[in-house]
């Protein structure tokens, strides 16, 4: 009787843990089902969200999903799970692609399909541009997206050449200071030359310099293969030179004015003052200072030097009487020099500004240069060098 009850007991007890067992399963089914179905309302609020976004950034937007705010620095590259998505219901599957990962949505309006397309996407600091290249590569990308400059850099162009190559190749004359200069040992230094380490720096590669001259500088800018990448360093900005080659936008405002002994500043107020046979003017060969003096000083007694460094010195004791230099250049040599004046400085003949020179077909290479100077003059850097070379 006792094995009996014992029996029905152990019975009712495995009837009740298979009861409990089963309770338990279609509570937690449930909970799942909720659990999903809140997940799918989270992200269908967000997509919302993303969607109305987009409908008022036509031109292309980054936005951190998890707060809505869209970032101002860094390197946007596209997932290519997400490629091709440009509907409302397509947008879901972005976004939780995204909260996954990084998330960060990328959209962009296609006008000429009428659709609107949006990307999961990862966001790489902006000096890691070699990394970016190298994701945007493995996920099938035409291009990386630089948020601070607003600028598409193509993973097949002069960029992502640089970045493979890791250095930076960089012409310059070292000549020109405070702009460009090369010491006995080989070490350059000048105003140029920080803007060129800047864009090196933009690039995520180091910098090595390649010596021209001013006589050589289209020949070697244009030079197949190419013997650097740009060139920089005093170089003013003209039509003639944007016909054959790509310059940048001006970082330095430039102009034409004159070196000569403090002795005879008064004698030199204007252009008349200088063309005159007795009056010696010496420039440097094959740039635009004899340029100038040729077609501007038919009458003077035109000296032509090949060492440009050297004429400032040739001035002050007495090899010729006045120098055609810039407005860039002068103070350095008057400041560095008693002997001499720069008695035209605040009325220069010409007004230009100085860029960066590189051949054509390197678009990419060039937006890049540009969104960096303008960046520069927003955060006071150029200044900042104006203000320690000049």
């Amino acid at each position: 009787m006792k094995t009996m009850l014992a029996n029905t007991e152990r019975l009712r007890a495995a009837v009740r843990s298979v009861l409990m067992a089963f309770c338990c399963m279609a509570v937690l089914a449930a909970c799942s089902r909720n659990d999903s179905s809140a997940e799918a309302d989270y992200i269908a609020s967000v997509a919302d969200k993303v969607w109305a976004f987009g409908q008022s950034h036509p031109d292309g937007f980054t936005l951190d999903i998890r707060t809505m705010t869209e970032p101002t620095e860094g390197i946007a590259v596209s997932y290519a799970e997400t490629q091709n998505s440009h509907s409302r219901e397509a947008l879901n599957a972005v976004v939780r692609h995204a909260l996954k990962h990084e998330g960060y949505v990328g959209g962009w309006l296609n006008n000429d399909e009428g659709l609107y397309y949006f990307d999961s996407t990862r966001l790489y600091p902006e000096d890691s541009l070699w990394s970016a290249i190298q994701f945007g590569k493995a996920n099938g990308q035409r291009t990386v997206y630089v948020l601070s400059s607003d600028t598409d850099l193509p993973l097949s162009g002069k960029v992502a050449e640089i970045v493979e190559r890791g250095t930076l190749l960089v012409g310059t004359t070292g000549d020109y200071r405070p702009l460009t200069f090369r010491e006995a040992d080989g070490t350059y230094w000048g105003f140029g030359i920080e803007m060129a380490e800047a864009i090196a720096h933009a690039l995520g590669v180091k910098t090595a310099f390649v010596g021209t001259s001013w006589p050589t500088l289209t020949a070697d800018v244009l030079a197949e293969p190419q013997r650097f990448d740009l060139a920089i360093g005093g170089i003013t900005i003209t039509d003639a030179r944007r016909e054959t080659m790509l310059m940048s936008d001006g970082y330095l405002e430039n102009g034409k004015t004159i070196l000569c002994r403090a002795a005879d500043a008064e004698r030199y107020r204007s252009l008349a003052d200088l063309d005159r046979p007795e009056v010696r003017v010496m420039v440097n060969p094959g740039g635009l200072n004899e340029k100038f003096a040729l077609e501007n000083l038919t009458h003077a007694t035109i000296i032509v030097h090949q060492k440009n460094e050297e004429i400032p010195t040739l001035i002050a004791e007495g090899a010729a009487d006045v120098m055609i230099t810039e407005i860039t250049e002068a103070p350095y040599y008057v400041k560095a020099d008693p002997r001499l004046a720069a008695p035209l400085m605040n009325a220069p003949f010409t007004h230009g500004e100085i860029g960066v020179l590189m051949q054509k077909g390197q678009d990419d290479l060039l937006a890049l240069i540009n969104a960096l100077i303008l960046r520069m003059k927003a955060d006071g850097s150029l200044q900042r060098l104006h203000e320690k070379y000049f």
